[in-house]
């Protein structure tokens, strides 16, 4: 076979689906060309064109932090053999034209990029390259391992040679084994890497007829493909639990192991919905170190849906116990059910305290310090490792946010408006008015009237629709009395008001809300 020397590529774009666009729509290597790296920015290539030297840079123009024009002039002052191919827009004429003037090879229109156009630019581009002499290879080109696991592992489709794969992996059952970082962080990925020989040592001690192949997975997972024989898939188990038990690691660290399958062409998809799973499911298992597909707890049954009207309305209303409370255990709920995602669950708190802020705020309450560390919370919950982490800070905010609303209770007045609104809550389907209301707190109406207003968001008849409103579209979900009878039981004598004042609160008629909630 004659010596052959693929022409290296890196593409520079701040755009990751066009990067992968590019890196995965053919087998460049069969076409004499290996895609070395990618880059989001001019920066970033300039560190990988001194550690991978490639041959052919293909570069955006407009990028953040160093862009395409100043990213070519640097290559042909530093790097003058490399050949540099833009991507631009229409709009950016200047640009390229100053690029050219740096001595680019090519430029490509990246609204009318057409990949098979681009290989045809690479292909005469390489012939422009001295160093480059390229003969093809006897028997044409094939993927390396490394090649069809970066494709698998990124979603496409991949050809390869099923005898070549035979002779790596001789055996039937493949299984994925990993290490992994609780919480995403970025610390302790050296350790990662020692775990990863101590987990390699491991199987060529223990599993001895077992072949194995790194994957090309991200910084915070370690993950390799075992190939086992009937024996070994059933030592597998075994061996995991006493690797998991020998090997020291911090508790940030968490062991998982796939589920077997039989297919080579599988390795893709078991690593996304088998061993990344659990290795998120061990968000939610704080104590364990090691997770194996057949060995978890029955899933708890789908928490319901958060009501945030609900929890909106009780805040609002200055219910903060009962608010809290349902939150408290909407989230315990949440926590139980292990298969729930772990970024869903994470942003679900950031939310809610991002919500709180602004409601308490709007209710005119003393929120200084929670505006100030909201986002110490929204990091801190964000690099949680396990479940109980997040919580742990949802409670802390809450802790906060009752000492602001503890402040705002002691000052004077708000301890006669608590009454008021009690009172509404109490009376609201009997015949009540602004003068009998004034008669039982011993008020003149009129004060009251301003009273009212100045100490709460709504004035006195605004707020005592609303909680009829409230209460009917209750009886309404319930589905027992008609709409005449609720109209009664909520306080209206008139029908008729009664569907004016639903339609304005709600934008729909009793009838139709009904309707829509009965579906």
């Amino acid at each position: 076979m004659t010596t052959f020397e693929y022409c290296r590529v890196l593409i520079v774009d701040d755009e990751v689906l066009i990067r992968q666009g590019i890196k995965h729509f053919m087998n460049w290597e069969q076409e004499g060309f290996h895609i070395v790296g990618e880059a989001s920015n001019g920066e970033e290539a300039l560190e990988l064109i001194a550690e991978l030297k490639p041959h052919i840079v293909i570069t955006d123009i407009v990028m953040p932090v160093m862009d395409g024009e100043e990213l070519t002039k640097l290559i042909k002052l530093h790097h003058p053999d490399i050949e540099v191919i833009v991507l631009s827009s229409f709009g950016e004429f200047d640009y390229v034209r100053s690029t050219f003037q740096s001595g680019v090879a090519d430029y490509i229109l990246k609204p009318k990029l057409d990949l098979q156009h681009l290989l045809t630019v690479l292909k005469v581009t390489a012939d422009k390259i001295p160093s480059l002499r390229a003969k093809e290879a006897a028997g044409g080109y094939r993927l390396s391992m490394e090649k069809i696991f970066e494709k698998m592992l990124s979603g496409y489709e991949v050809e390869y040679d099923a005898k070549d794969v035979a002779a790596v992996f001789p055996h039937r059952y493949f299984c994925l084994v990993g290490a992994g970082l609780r919480g995403r962080k970025n610390q302790a990925k050296h350790r990662l890497d020692s775990l990863k020989q101590k987990i390699e040592a491991e199987i060529n001690t223990r599993l001895t007829d077992a072949a194995c192949r790194l994957l090309p997975t991200d910084s915070h997972i370690r993950a390799v493909l075992l190939n086992v024989d009937q024996n070994g898939l059933a030592a597998l188990p075994g061996w995991a639990k006493d690797t998991a038990e020998l090997i020291e690691s911090p508790d940030d660290i968490v062991f998982v192991v796939s589920e077997p399958f039989t297919d080579f062409a599988q390795t893709g998809h078991m690593y996304k919905e088998s061993l990344l799973r659990l290795l998120d499911y061990s968000f939610y298992f704080p104590g364990k170190r090691l997770l194996i597909y057949n060995e978890l707890p029955s899933p708890m049954p789908i928490a319901d849906t958060f009501h945030l009207n609900r929890f909106t309305e009780e805040i609002k209303r200055e219910r903060f116990e009962s608010a809290f409370r349902y939150l408290r255990e909407h989230v315990e709920a949440l926590a139980a059910g292990y298969t729930t995602d772990v970024f869903e669950f994470k942003s679900f708190l950031g939310n809610l305290i991002f919500n709180i802020t602004v409601l308490l705020g709007n209710m005119e309450y003393g929120t200084k310090e929670l505006e100030k560390n909201k986002y110490t919370y929204f990091k801190a919950i964000e690099e949680s490792r396990h479940v109980h982490e997040a919580v742990a800070r949802l409670d802390e905010f809450i802790a906060e946010a009752d000492k602001c609303i503890a402040g705002k209770a002691a000052q004077p007045g708000n301890a006669n408006m608590k009454k008021l609104l009690e009172y509404i809550d109490e009376h609201y389907a009997e015949p009540l008015n602004l003068t009998e209301m004034a008669k039982h707190f011993h008020f003149n109406p009129s004060y009251l009237s301003s009273y009212f207003t100045s100490h709460n968001n709504e004035g006195f008849i605004e707020y005592l629709h609303r909680v009829r409103t409230e209460k009917a579209a209750e009886l309404l979900r319930k589905g027992e009395a008609t709409i005449s009878e609720i109209s009664g039981l909520v306080g209206y004598s008139e029908h008729s008001y009664f569907c004016k004042v639903f339609k304005k609160h709600t934008g729909i008629s009793p009838s139709r809300y009904r309707r829509q909630y009965m579906k």
